[in-house]
């Protein structure tokens, strides 16, 4: 399992955005219609329970397994990346960005960003 370290966060900062990352990567699945199985087998894995592993937060999805992920759920490449990316680093993400996480639309569509710049919340940014 993917799991580089997260500098600059608690242990339960970094299971509280794994554990969301997991409920937004069940949501999609659930939209497919698949089944945790189903899933595993359209991504090339072997065994659903890193399916079940990854929607229960208890790991990260690795990052050669994205193209895969985001065609079996029929979601573009880009939104997939830049959402997870929200959960899995989300100082990259501000730094990119400039949008805290909780200030980026949960649907495809739409865009929070205004040109405004935006000061990095402290709790994972400093």
């Amino acid at each position: 399992m993917f799991t580089p370290p997260q500098f600059g966060q608690s242990t339960a900062e970094i299971q509280m955005l794994r554990q969301q990352a997991g409920r937004w990567l069940r949501a999609l699945r659930e939209r497919t219609g698949m089944s945790q199985r189903e899933l595993a087998k359209a991504v090339g894995f072997e065994y659903y329970t890193f399916i079940s592993q990854l929607e229960g937060g208890r790991g990260r999805l690795p990052p050669t397994q994205y193209v895969a992920f985001a065609e079996a759920l029929d979601i573009p490449l880009h939104y997939f990346v830049k959402t997870l990316m929200r959960y899995y680093d989300p100082i990259t993400y501000y730094a990119l960005f400039e949008v805290p996480p909780s200030a980026e639309p949960t649907s495809m569509s739409g865009s929070a960003e205004s040109g405004e710049k935006r000061s990095c919340p402290t709790a994972w940014c400093n």
